[in-house]
Formats: structure tokens, C-alpha cells, sequence
């Protein structure tokens, strides 16, 4: 199953074992199994590998030309987030 604390999902496809913490926000993605999304977190139209730790105050889907910066992103706007690239927004803060 899946853990959704306090936290809204529309639209979207959840895998086994996603945990999708307090105040975020899901629309119109597809969350692969073993993925955490971090407290306050805003994801629209996106797909997030298997393993990915998204942390909190993310936000995905928002801004286009940030997230073609940070994550690969499909011909209709769709950004792709491997796990390395959550891993590196961890990193940076």
C-alpha cells in the first residue's frame, strides 16, 4: 500500500510502497514503487523512478524552464525525474 499523510493526489497513478508526506501536492503524475515525496512538495505532470526521495518543499511541474534544467522533460511537458536526479536536489539543499 501507500501512505498519503495529510497530503492531497489527483489525477495521478500510485505504485506499492510510495509515502507522500504532509501539505503536498500531486497532479496527473505516475509514482513509481519505493518513492518518498517530501513534506510540502508540489509534483504536476511527471514521472518519478522507482527509489527516489523527493525532498521536502519540491517542486516539480511549476516552473518549465527550471525543471528542464533539473530533470528530462517529454515533447508534451512531462519531466522525467530518475532517482540520481532527486538525489542531487538533496544535495544541493
Amino acid at each position: 500500500g501507500c501512505i498519503i499523510s495529510g497530503a492531497h493526489v489527483n489525477q495521478s497513478l500510485l505504485f506499492s510502497n510510495v509515502h507522500i508526506e504532509e501539505r503536498s501536492y500531486v497532479e496527473r503524475s505516475v509514482i513509481f514503487p519505493d518513492v518518498r515525496i517530501g513534506a510540502g512538495s508540489v509534483i504536476k505532470r511527471a514521472i518519478v523512478d522507482p527509489g527516489a526521495a523527493v525532498p521536502p518543499g519540491t517542486h516539480i511541474g511549476v516552473n518549465p524552464e527550471e525543471d528542464s534544467r533539473r530533470f528530462y522533460m517529454s515533447e508534451g511537458g512531462v519531466a522525467l525525474v530518475t532517482r540520481d536526479m532527486a538525489a542531487r536536489l538533496i544535495k544541493k539543499g
